[in-house]
C-alpha cells in the first residue's frame, strides 16, 4: 500500500478509476450525512462490477470447467455433505456487459454451504489463526452456540439469522464452527477468500425475509449469479478496496473528530451563558458568542443545545428584565397559603405535611429581585400518580388508559395501541383532573409534559399529575419541567437502573425558583419567540442537509 495514504492526509487520488462526478465532488460526498457509508457501498459495488481497476487481456480467465471436480474434492474431504451433488460447469449468463476476462457462475457453485450441527454446546469460536477482513465482522472472543464440528482450512462463516443477518467473516486455520444460526461456506480455488468477502458483503446481495427476526433465504440467494474476474485481477481489486476503505476510515475518523470538537465547542461557549450571574454579564457573554453563531449554529444538534440553554436562562431570570412594580413572589406564596387553607376548611384537599426547609445546596444560583425559592408541593393543591395495576380493558370503551409515553409537547396523544376502558372502570380509577392539571411522565420517558384538556382518560403509574394554584402558570411549569435542570434532578432522584422511576415525594420536594406572576408570562412569551426562531433555523439546516444528501445520491447513483 502506498505510504502516501495516511489518516492525516486523506486524498481522492486513490479514486482515479471511479467515474469523474464522484472524484469532482469527493469532499461533498464524504462530508454529507451518511456520505462515507455510501462511499463504502459504492466502492464495493464498483469492485464487483469490474470498474475499480483496469482489466489486463493477458490474464487467464477463471476456468469454470473445474467446478464439478472441485466440489467432489470437498465432498471427499468431508467439508461438504455427501448429499451435495457436483455442479454442472455449463453456465448461462444473464450479464450482457461483463468486463473482459470475467465469467458468470451460479453462486451455489462457488459458495458451497454446510450448516452446523443441531447438537449444541456453549463455547467460543476460535481459529489458529483467524482473520477479520473488512467489511465482515469478527466473532472472536464472543460467546456463541457451537456445534460438535471442527474444520481445518479457509471458509466464510455467514450469520444467517438475527440482527447481523447477511454479515460474513473469514476464518482460516483450524477452528470450531457455529451451528444453526450461522452457515459455513467452504471456498473453491477459483475465488480468493478476500475477494469472496467483497461479494458476500456487497449491499443488496442477500435475499432476506422476516421482520423482527430476519433471516437469509439461502436457497434463493444461491440461485443468483456472481461474476468472477481472473485470479490476478481479484488480487488487484482486493488491494485497491483495502486502500479505499482505509481512506474511508480516515475520512470517517476525521468527521467524527470534527463533530466531537464542534459539540465540545458549543457546550463550552453556551455554558458561559448559563454561568452568567447577572443580566449584564449575560449580555456581555452573549455578544461575544453571537459573533461566532455562523460557525456554532451550523448543524441541527447545535441548535438543540441552544434551545436547552435558552430554557436554563429563562428559569434563572436572565432572559427578561425584572419589573420592580410586579407583585413579588413572596406575596404570591402568602396568597397561595391562604387559598389552600380555605380549601382545607372546605374539605376539598388535605393539609400538607410540613415542608422541609430549603438548604443552600438546593439553591444553585442567586435569585433575581422579587423571586422566591419554593418546593413544588407548596405550589399545588393535588399531587398524585396513576393506577398501580391493570384496569379491565374494553375494546368498545369510551375512555383510554394512558401512560407517560402518551404525554409530550403539552398534549395527551391517543395512539392506535392505547387500550380502552368503559365508564365504570373510569369512575373506579378517576383522579381530580381539571383545567389546572399538569401531567408528567415519571417512569422511563422522564419529563414528558401535557396539560389535561377534558380527555376521557385514566392514568397509569408511569404518569403523575399535579394541579397548580393561581400562583404558578401552567405554561411556566412546563418550561421548568422541560429545562435540563429538572432532568438532572429527576435522574439523580430516581430509583431503578434500567428504567428510571421518579417518586411522588421527590417530585413534591423539587425546588423551584418562583418569579412574580407577571414575569412568568413575560418569560413564557420570550421563550416561545426564541424557540420559534430556533425551529426555523433547524428546519433550514435540515433542508440544506436533505438537498446535499439528494445531490450525493445522484452523484453516487450516476456511477
Amino acid at each position: 500500500m502506498s505510504a502516501e495514504l495516511t489518516a492525516q492526509e486523506p486524498s481522492a487520488k486513490y479514486l482515479v478509476n471511479l467515474q469523474p462526478p464522484l472524484v469532482r465532488h469527493f469532499d461533498l460526498i464524504a462530508h454529507a450525512p451518511g456520505g462515507v457509508a455510501r462511499l463504502r457501498e459504492l466502492i464495493l459495488t464498483l469492485a464487483v462490477q469490474g470498474k475499480l481497476v483496469p482489466q489486463d487481456p493477458k490474464e487467464t480467465p477463471v476456468d469454470i470447467s473445474v467446478i464439478p471436480a472441485a466440489i467432489n474434492r470437498l465432498i471427499g474431504e468431508g467439508k461438504v455433505p455427501r448429499s451435495r451433488t457436483s455442479a454442472d460447469a455449463e453456465q448461462e449468463t444473464s450479464f450482457d456487459d461483463l468486463p473482459n476476462g470475467w465469467v458468470a457462475v451460479i453462486a451455489s457453485n462457488v459458495f458451497v454451504p454446510r450448516s452446523g450441527n443441531s447438537k449444541l454446546i456453549k463455547g467460543k469460536l476460535f481459529s489458529e489463526p483467524a482473520e477479520h477482513l473488512y467489511p465482515g465482522y469478527s466473532a472472536s472472543g464472543q460467546d456463541v452456540w457451537l456445534s460438535h464440528f471442527e474444520y481445518e482450512g479457509t471458509a466464510v462463516i455467514l450469520s444467517a439469522v438475527g440482527a447481523r443477518c447477511g454479515k460474513a467473516f473469514l476464518a482460516k486455520g483450524k477452528w470450531s464452527a457455529v451451528a444453526n444460526t450461522h452457515i459455513i461456506w467452504p471456498l473453491l480455488d477459483l475465488v480468493l477468500p478476500e475477494y469472496s468477502m467483497l461479494l458476500l458483503n456487497n449491499e443488496g446481495y442477500w435475499i432476506r425475509s422476516g421482520g423482527a427476526q430476519p433471516f437469509v433465504k439461502v436457497t434463493e440467494t444461491l440461485q443468483q449469479q456472481v461474476v468472477l474476474p481472473p485470479i490476478a485481477e481479484q488480487s488487484r481489486i482486493v488491494t485497491r478496496v483495502g486502500e479505499l476503505m482505509q481512506l474511508c476510515d480516515a475520512l470517517e475518523a476525521s468527521g467524527q473528530l470534527e463533530a466531537q470538537q464542534h459539540a465540545q465547542l458549543v457546550n463550552t461557549l453556551l455554558g458561559t451563558l448559563t454561568r452568567s450571574e447577572t443580566p449584564e454579564a449575560l449580555a456581555d457573554n452573549w455578544q461575544r458568542i453571537a459573533t461566532h453563531f455562523d460557525v456554532l449554529l451550523d448543524r441541527p444538534e447545535a441548535v438543540d443545545a441552544l434551545k436547552k440553554t435558552i430554557l436554563q436562562l429563562a428559569v434563572r431570570g436572565l432572559l427578561v428584565p425584572q419589573d420592580p412594580t410586579d407583585e413579588p413572589a413572596s406575596a404570591l406564596l402568602q396568597k397561595i397559603r391562604t387559598e389552600k387553607d380555605h380549601l382545607i376548611a372546605q374539605g376539598k384537599i388535605k393539609r400538607d405535611k410540613p415542608l422541609p426547609p430549603i438548604t443552600d445546596e438546593e439553591k444553585p444560583f442567586e435569585l433575581p429581585q422579587g423571586w422566591e425559592w419554593v418546593r413544588l408541593r407548596g405550589l399545588v393543591t393535588h399531587l398524585g400518580d396513576g393506577l398501580h395495576g391493570t384496569p379491565n380493558y374494553s375494546p368498545i370503551g369510551e375512555y383510554y388508559f394512558v401512560n407517560g409515553n402518551n404525554l409530550g409537547e403539552g398534549v395527551v396523544t391517543i395512539k392506535p395501541e392505547t387500550k380502552r376502558v368503559d365508564q365504570s372502570e373510569f369512575e373506579k380509577h378517576r383522579k381530580p383532573l381539571d383545567s389546572t392539571t399538569v401531567l408528567v411522565s415519571i417512569n422511563g420517558t422522564l419529563g414528558r409534559v401535557a396539560f389535561y384538556q377534558n380527555e376521557k382518560i385514566i392514568l397509569g403509574k408511569s404518569a403523575c399529575y399535579f394541579n397548580v394554584t393561581p400562583g404558578l402558570q401552567k405554561l411556566f411549569a412546563k418550561l421548568l419541567l422541560e429545562c435540563p435542570d429538572f432532568m438532572t434532578y429527576a435522574i439523580t432522584s430516581s430509583t431503578g437502573t434500567t428504567i428510571k422511576n421518579l417518586g411522588l415525594k421527590a417530585i413534591g420536594d423539587w425546588t423551584i425558583a418562583l418569579p412574580p406572576l407577571a414575569e412568568q408570562s413575560r418569560i413564557v412569551t420570550r421563550v416561545n419567540d426564541l424557540r420559534s426562531l430556533c425551529d426555523n433555523l433547524r428546519q433550514s439546516l435540515l433542508a440544506s442537509q436533505t438537498v446535499q444528501s439528494h445531490l450525493v445520491d445522484a452523484l453516487v447513483t450516476s456511477n
